[in-house]
């Protein structure tokens, strides 16, 4: 048979029922009067009985509804069965606990807190009110004190009337919030108090009793389970996330060592292989672990067969520098050392580091070929310049400008060839006078070139004075140029020099990259050497300053003319310059 709680409509019944016996009783009254006029009267204890009647109605309706509310808080807590296992989601969890706290007690408001792990404090987590609303814990006002009594003693608190119970009259917080109706009861695992639930009412007195206090107190083991099942979980996917990340970045770290890294076990097997081991041997790793060392990578262990027994048996290390032949790579030089891979004190394999040596041994080639032809001095910071990278650094430098000699005024009866060779001439008489200074040729442009002092590559704190001197020797070597080809003695060439902040380094790409030097300081020297008048040297004010007092030594042998200022493309105000020449003719060699 069903429960007749089950069926709404008993409820709904048991009101028309009463509704019919207030209507009847109200009707035989209103006519109880007419009938005494007529000298008769209802048969006596009607009136009773039907009051007797609705009194029985209303403790039946009482009983119906009492079950209603006890079946749906059974039903609420037999639900909490399922919730220990239908969510691992801490917060999924808390909302579910609360709002079936809510609906168990019916109290007005509610929150959670739960005891932190790291600290033994209890911490606030989540809170409702009656309306299943979510409230933060500045608008939760409650007892602290109760709540701490319940964490420590891990016995329930409860209240029908917290202003006038002598227990709790006691606390400030109580009666400043007026708290009347309280319920307050552990969360408890394996017998430590992992946290607290509490409930109450500002309104109502006597609204839980000991009903409530059993239900929720049976409600709670199941949900600290459900709790502490979901922080566990919680925890091991914070734990799973950290190392998950930490094993990312080793992943990161580990392929972008430059160096080729290669570990085995004991039987040579092959159980680590890096990106740089991949680029340096040109083999794939996918084809390299797990196998024999021996077997995938022969072009190295040829070299180390005989020292690997040596290194697992007793621990040595080894470093040794080998020339194999790569597959597709050809002939390389390769540093590589052997050492025992440990476990605490156990060795369980071999760590091979390997450093790819290739390309600095070339270099050392080309430098002992480039010795025989630029001063040691520079050779010593050439080889800094790929430790440059890409990009550059500001520092002060001094710019030379110079075209040789227009290509309008060659001799037109040249041929192409012919051309080339005058041009190529006045090219090299005009290096060969930047490099005697300690210049930098940055580029040739046609028939220009561009110098540079006081570089990273030839650092000089005399940088202006040397190209100064640079510029003068171009002008002396072009007259000779002329009386040696047979021409006339017409000076064709124009320079311009400048001292002042530029950027230099490499530009490019990682594959292709220059030296130079860009900036506006570049862009003058530039615009003085375009302005100048054939054969005529142009310097800056900012030059004659770095060369003072040389210039104005009459023992230099140099005359310093001061001209008209220049207004350069791109500056607001005109630049001061100087022409600078020989105070002397320069007597022929």
């Amino acid at each position: 048979m069903n429960d007749p709680a089950d069926n709404p409509t008993v409820q709904h019944a048991l009101e028309h029922l009463n509704w019919i016996i207030d209507e009847t009783v109200a009707s035989l009254r209103s006519q109880s009067a007419v009938l005494r006029q007529q000298g008769m009267s209802l048969p006596p204890g009607a009136l009773d009985s039907l009051q007797d009647v609705r009194r029985d109605l209303d403790a039946l309706a009482g009983q119906v509804s009492g079950e209603i509310v006890e079946r749906d808080q059974l039903r609420a807590l037999a639900e909490t069965a399922g919730l220990v296992t239908s969510s691992l989601d801490i917060n999924q969890v808390l909302n579910k606990v609360m709002d079936t706290v809510i609906t168990l007690t019916g109290a007005q408001r509610g929150y959670i807190v739960l005891r932190e792990p790291a600290t033994g404090e209890m911490a606030f987590r989540v809170a409702r009110n009656l309306e299943r609303e979510t409230i933060d814990e500045g608008e939760f006002i409650v007892s602290r004190s109760i709540v701490s009594q319940v964490a420590q003693t891990g016995e329930a608190v409860i209240a029908t009337n917290a202003q006038t119970d002598p227990d709790f009259s006691g606390h400030a917080s109580v009666m400043i919030h007026g708290l009347r109706s309280i319920l307050c009861v552990p969360l408890v695992v394996r017998g430590t108090i992992t946290g607290v639930v509490y409930v109450d009412n500002r309104i109502r007195d006597g609204l839980f009793g000991e009903t409530h206090r059993s239900l929720l107190m049976a409600f709670a083991n199941q949900a600290a389970v459900a709790i502490e099942n979901a922080r566990l979980y919680q925890s091991v996917q914070d734990t799973l996330a950290e190392m998950t990340e930490i094993k990312e970045l080793m992943d990161n770290v580990f392929s972008s060592i430059t160096s080729g890294v290669i570990t085995t076990d004991t039987d040579q097997i092959v159980t680590t292989y890096n990106l740089a081991a991949e680029r340096i041997l040109n083999a794939p790793g996918l084809t390299v672990l797990g196998q024999p060392l021996g077997r995938v990578l022969p072009v190295i262990y040829a070299y180390i067969h005989d020292l690997l027994p040596e290194v697992v048996q007793h621990g040595h290390e080894h470093t040794i520098e080998i020339d194999p032949t790569v597959p597709g790579r050809g002939r390389t030089h390769l540093r590589l050392k052997i050492t025992p891979f440990r476990n605490q004190d156990a060795i369980e394999g071999i760590t091979l580091v390997l450093d790819d040596l290739t390309e600095i041994r070339q270099r050392d080639a080309t430098l002992d070929v480039a010795r025989r032809y630029l001063p040691p001095t520079m050779l010593d910071h050439i080889q800094s310049l790929d430790g440059l990278g890409l990009g550059g650094e500001r520092r002060e430098i001094t710019i030379l400008f110079v075209e040789v000699r227009p290509f309008n005024r060659f001799p037109p009866a040249l041929a192409p060839h012919e051309m080339t060779d005058h041009l190529n001439l006045h090219l090299t008489v005009g290096a060969d006078a930047i490099h005697k200074f300690a210049g930098l040729i940055d580029k040739f442009m046609g028939n220009e070139i561009m110098g540079l002092f006081n570089t990273q590559l030839n650092p000089d704190p005399y940088h202006a004075w040397n190209a100064v001197q640079a510029g003068l020797m171009l002008a002396d070597e072009f007259a000779r140029l002329l009386a040696d080809l047979g021409e006339e003695p017409i000076p064709y060439h124009t320079i311009g020099i400048h001292t002042g902040i530029a950027t230099v380094g490499n530009v490019g790409s990682q594959t292709r990259r220059e030296f130079t030097a860009i900036g506006d300081s570049v862009n003058l020297a530039k615009r003085l050497q375009e302005n100048a008048q054939p054969g005529q040297i142009i310097i800056s004010g900012y030059t004659r300053q770095h060369c003072e007092p040389r210039l104005s030594d009459p023992a230099s042998g140099i005359q310093l003319i001061e001209l008209p200022s220049v207004q350069v493309k791109g500056r607001r105000q005109a630049t001061t310059v100087y022409e600078i020449r020989r105070a002397q003719p320069v007597r022929e060699r």
